[in-house]
């Protein structure tokens, strides 16, 4: 049987190469796992220190005394708001430049970064240091998932982001207990214990990760032209193989400013209030640049995000379904932190203990989430998965009381379906960037990283706007909080069920592979 790639070595044209395709089925072996080891240590680090210095943040003002509440909260936002808004122009980066030069980068930033954090003399140097950290972040987090999906293959992606994003449920999880331990020591070590780490995945990733080009367009076929029945239907503008690609400076500062405007407000409102002249004035820059982004990539030819990812409707879909998704899921999370500290009156370290079952479980789930996908297929794994989260919420708005007295019956359960659900839905979701080609693999995971960015974000805003920003708001307050947390997660649900199995793709825009990689196996 002919297939397309033996058609280009028969008739002069060159095969594809690993960054022009998106990801041919490699052959198995234990190269794979050591890889995937290596880019779950990154996420593993972005994910804990994110988390961590939220729980040092009381010593962190105790050694800078003179600093207002406001300006310690840069502390916290400056790395969560640098690493939303660069996530998509750093994938675009690293498509570029490749991945495995990207990667080194980013982790040695990261490294350097945490070294000027530990170091910082001062309330403004810890600050450009998380600046710093948080742009090494949003470089490292999209390159690992594309650096980790083309080496496996597609009937075991699902297998390798279950793995991926177990790790984040142990760094999610590790997060407040690590960052208590150290901070009892010394804040400083939060972050002073990243080097090592840092330094041992650098060698690893040196020795390990697949070496990758600059990515190029351009005309480079050569020899006999292929000739044979002509598709009609949409043209594509957007890069082909061959020659260096432009770089888009516009585009780029509109992704920028829209993302980074829109995070800031979110992040913000609550300290800010939601009718605050700033608040308001941040939404409509971001609104606004957002607009004339969206305007900017329809006319450019080779934009900073390219209009034709969003035409792999599974792509689409799992953009739109994390959103909804982390929505919920930052919602629930920081409700059910409330309820214990407030309606339930605990300790935030008993608090940090009852939510444990739901790392626990995504632990669990995301680890057999590839057997689960193969016996499902991804469709019907995404749709269980959003309605396992939804459950959850839905669970506490019948069972949960006042008193915390029966948590084993009241609310553990609620915690075990979301968990459940995570497990299923995330790695579905997110194996969606293997869909696309290699050269937009990078670009690819830094969109569904904004997406969770965003939504983690917009989660935490609308809830605390749906608690009236009560540090211990009542339990009829939380359960308008888990209405709203049950219906993102059904409407994450609905964008599961728009996943589409077996569908071919152009072999032109799939690197001859003639098959959707997230396919029912």
């Amino acid at each position: 049987m002919t297939t397309p790639s033996s058609k280009a070595q028969g008739s002069g044209v060159p095969a594809a190469t690993p960054d022009t395709a998106p990801d041919p089925a490699p052959t198995p072996s234990r190269r794979r796992w050591l890889i995937l080891a290596v880019a779950s240590a990154a996420q593993f680090l972005a994910v804990l220190d994110m988390i961590a210095v939220n729980i040092a943040f009381p010593a962190i003002g105790a050694d800078f005394r003179s600093a207002s509440t406001a300006e310690l909260s840069w502390v916290l936002n400056a790395y969560t708001i640098v690493l939303a808004a660069l996530l998509v122009p750093a994938g675009r980066l690293a498509d570029a430049i490749g991945g495995r030069r990207s990667f080194l980068t980013g982790i040695a930033l990261f490294g350097l970064a945490s070294v000027a954090c530990g170091a910082a003399p001062g309330l403004g140097t810890l600050i450009a240091a998380r600046v710093v950290q948080g742009v090494a972040a949003a470089v490292l987090v999209p390159t690992s998932l594309s650096l980790a999906l083309p080496a496996f293959p597609p009937r075991e992606r699902a297998t390798a982001v279950g793995v991926w994003t177990a790790v984040s449920a142990v760094a999610a999880s590790a997060g407040p207990v690590a960052g208590g331990l150290l901070a009892a020591l010394d804040w400083r070590w939060i972050f002073l214990v990243n080097p090592p780490v840092v330094l041992l995945a650098w060698v690893a990733g040196l020795r390990l990760l697949p070496r990758t080009g600059p990515v190029r367009t351009g005309p480079v076929r050569t020899g006999p032209v292929r000739t044979g029945p002509v598709r009609t239907g949409s043209v594509r503008t957007g890069p082909v193989p061959g020659e260096r690609r432009r770089l888009d400076p516009l585009g780029t500062l509109l992704v920028l400013l829209g993302t980074g405007a829109l995070t800031t407000a979110c992040v913000e409102a609550a300290d800010w209030g939601y009718g605050a002249p700033a608040t308001l004035g941040f939404l409509a820059v971001g609104l606004i640049a957002g607009a004339l982004a969206v305007a900017h990539v329809r006319r450019h030819p080779d934009p900073v995000v390219d209009p034709a990812l969003f035409r792999t409707r599974a792509f689409t879909a799992a953009t739109l379904g994390l959103l909804g998704y982390f929505l919920a899921y930052a919602a629930s999370i920081l409700a059910a932190t409330l309820l214990f500290t407030g309606a339930w009156g605990w300790s935030s370290a008993r608090a940090g203990l009852a939510v444990t079952p739901w790392p626990l479980t995504v632990l669990v789930v995301s680890m057999l989430s590839g057997r689960i996908v193969r016996a499902l297929g991804e469709r019907t794994t995404a749709v269980v998965g959003g309605l396992c989260f939804a459950a959850g919420p839905v669970w506490w708005l019948l069972l949960a009381g006042g008193d915390g007295a029966h948590y084993a019956v009241e609310f553990m359960p609620g915690l075990v379906l979301t968990g459940v659900g995570a497990g299923l839905y995330q790695p579905v979701m997110f194996s969606a960037a293997g869909l696309l080609p290699a050269r937009q693999l990078s670009l690819g995971s830094g969109v569904l990283m904004m997406s969770r960015q965003g939504g983690s974000a917009l989660g935490v805003a609308a809830l605390v706007m749906i608690t009236g920003g009560a540090a211990r708001p009542g339990l009829d307050a939380l359960r308008a909080g888990w209405v709203f947390t049950a219906v993102t997660a059904a409407l994450a649900a609905v964008a599961g069920a728009a996943l589409r199995t077996g569908v071919r793709v152009d072999p032109g825009e799939n690197g001859g592979s003639g098959t959707d990689p997230l396919r029912h196996h």
